[in-house]
């Protein structure tokens, strides 16, 4: 301001001078387009200082509002059902807020130097450079809680994913054992329910050492002698009926005689077994005599 007044007294001093002299004249006339161009150029630092100025206001006003946005998402309640993705988004958005930050400092700073070397460095104008850098301290302080509270997420995230993996390994090992011990219950219910049977005549049974005679003897079942490789192998479960072949058949084996019935059939003789469980309950091993 004392600039500017300075020049308006040497306008009004140069226009009062005689305008006799030609000299005189040119010489009052370079003196106050010098004057003016310095004036102009003043006024236009000092509007292009003001409009810096403004500009950083806002800037750090928006600055402010897209902080509060960051803690309003970066909370202990919304910030565990983030997504993985979601969360490095985050982390990369409060560096790109950090960076912002020092870059209004650095502007804050080269625009207080200009000013201080002007005459627009009013008692005003130091009071609202003193705000702004306030209102950078608190965005920074808040940058700095965000960051510890998404490396605290991290961490916990990290604990969890690790919680997971563990439960997932013991739930794998379990349901392996899981799937073993059935294995194991099913190869035991086959080995129980596992049953043989011999169809043959009188001489092939006898042969095969399975059922032996004598004159004057009663036919008999070999026990645990005979050539078990004569058997077919079946499972109770399944085993419904044979087909014997035969116009005769005799169960020489002992099978309580109300579990089956010996029927006739397209090609001869049928033995249904009308109770498996009863019908297995003294042997696993059924001989029967054709003829």
């Amino acid at each position: 301001m004392k600039k500017i007044k300075l020049f308006a007294l040497l306008i009004a001093g140069l226009a009062m001078m005689p305008s006799c002299h030609n000299n005189d004249d040119q010489s009052a006339t370079a003196a106050l387009d010098s004057i003016n161009n310095e004036l102009n150029d003043s006024l236009t630092t000092a509007l292009a200082e003001k409009d810096s100025l403004m500009s950083l206001m806002n800037d750090i006003a928006d600055g402010m509002q897209q902080i509060k946005e960051m803690e309003d998402i970066v909370s202990v309640q919304n910030i565990s059902g983030e997504t993985p993705d979601r969360k490095a988004q985050l982390r990369n958005d409060v560096v790109l807020i950090q960076q912002a930050i020092e870059q209004k400092k650095q502007r804050l700073a080269e625009l207080e130097k200009r000013l201080s070397q002007s005459t627009n460095y009013t008692a005003e104008t130091k009071k609202t450079i003193e705000s702004l850098k306030k209102q950078l301290d608190m965005q920074q302080s808040t940058i700095n809680t965000l960051k510890e509270q998404l490396a605290a997420a991290h961490v916990e995230i990290a604990t969890l994913n690790n919680r997971v993996d563990s439960l997932h390994t013991e739930n794998t090992t379990v349901k392996q054992e899981k799937k073993k011990a059935q294995e194991e219950a099913t190869k035991i219910a086959n080995e129980l329910n596992t049953c043989f049977y011999a169809v043959g005549s009188k001489k092939e049974l006898k042969a095969n050492r399975i059922i032996e005679t004598g004159f004057l003897r009663k036919t008999k079942i070999m026990e645990g002698d005979f050539e078990k490789s004569y058997f077919t192998k079946a499972d109770k479960r399944t085993l419904s009926e044979i087909q014997l072949h035969s116009k005769k058949a005799q169960v020489m084996s002992k099978h309580p005689s109300d579990s089956y019935q010996i029927v006739d059939g397209a090609s001869g003789k049928v033995l249904h077994i009308t109770n498996s469980t009863k019908f297995w309950e003294f042997s696993n091993y059924l001989v029967v005599k054709v003829d």
